[in-house]
């Protein structure tokens, strides 16, 4: 028997994925979301619930958690089926050939007439150093899940990207003391950013390197080569900002067109298979800028053509959705 059945399935339950479901709901579609996560939100829920975003339209900042409550809100009046903590593992036509059957790696079945891929960068791994390995989940680790747990700690952040700018402009007005470790004299990280942290109380040391990790049970002191200066600094926390390692796993398997390990799509967000899209930062096409913005954007256009697609002679464009806003506001969200 299939596990679940709807008009789109949509493998991934970040931004895109969701607003592909509020789009394929908005159009009357059912859909169906599978995600690895236990949670929707994708990487945004788990890595960055607290990290404001800044390059969504119409917010001039959002935390990541606050974001993804409001877009299951707004799919919430569809009434999406949620298969979380799911991966889905491989991709075949279905038996009358008219749609798709996902295989989720533990053995359940989820049918579909079309498919949106929003799974984002795929599988993330963090990367980090020898020295931190020995303290990962007693002082060390890769994303701060809640600000407040670091209020009145020493904080060392690893790295030179966003993440470490971010993390460390949000961590400033809590923790005990913030220090950013470097390893080149430049950072990666947006240069707006960048300058705040210069001008917040943070301490930044560049061309610099952790050594070493020290602590009896949890950690607490950190080593680190500046120059020809080795510097003790206390910490209870370090935030190893250091980037992932990344791969879409088995969607490498399903005959997709891929380009630099990421799904080639046309215009109106089509793959090389009918009636399977794909959207946010698992896609790729010329010109592409990779942003949440965009991501929705591409959610879509993608749901809009899956729907034209399902139901030959609908339009495009959907109606307005001042139409249907007095409906939509009547129901209730869970």
């Amino acid at each position: 028997m299939h596990q679940a059945s709807a008009d789109v399935a949509v493998v991934g339950a970040g931004p895109a994925g969701l607003y592909a479901a509020y789009c394929a709901g908005f159009r009357g579609l059912s859909s169906v979301i599978v995600d690895a996560l236990p949670e929707p939100g994708g990487q945004i829920a788990a890595l960055y619930p607290e990290k404001k975003i800044h390059d969504v339209a119409g917010h001039v900042a959002v935390k990541g958690r606050e974001l993804v409550e409001r877009l299951v809100a707004q799919a919430a009046p569809f009434e999406p089926r949620y298969l979380l903590g799911r991966t889905a593992a491989t991709l075949t036509r279905d038996e009358d050939g008219a749609g798709w059957e996902l295989g989720l790696e533990d053995g359940g079945r989820v049918r579909a007439g079309a498919v949106v891929i929003a799974a984002g960068l795929g599988r993330s791994v963090p990367r980090t150093l020898p020295c931190l390995r020995p303290y990962e989940g007693r002082g060390v680790a890769h994303h701060v899940p809640r600000l407040d747990e670091h209020r009145d700690r020493d904080v060392v952040i690893v790295g030179g990207g966003d993440s470490a700018v971010d993390w460390a402009l949000a961590l400033a007005p809590l923790a005990r003391s913030v220090t950013v470790v470097h390893r080149r004299s430049a950072f990666r990280a947006h240069e707006h950013g960048v300058k705040q942290m210069y001008a917040a109380d943070v301490r930044v040391l560049t061309d610099a390197q952790v050594t070493a990790c020290h602590g009896v049970r949890q950690l607490e002191e950190v080593r680190v080569q500046a120059g020809a200066e080795e510097l003790r600094l206390p910490a209870q926390a370090l935030v190893g900002a250091l980037g992932f390692v990344t791969s879409i796993g088995p969607l490498a398997d399903w005959g997709l067109r891929l380009e630099n390990r990421l799904i080639a799509v046309d215009r109106a967000m089509r793959t090389n298979l009918p009636r399977v899209y794909a959207a946010g930062d698992i896609c790729t096409y010329e010109g592409r800028v990779p942003l949440i913005s965009v991501g929705l954007g591409e959610a879509a256009t993608a749901a809009n053509h899956a729907a034209v697609e399902l139901r030959p002679g609908s339009r495009l464009a959907p109606e307005h959705s001042t139409a249907r806003s007095a409906d939509l506001d009547a129901v209730p969200v869970p």
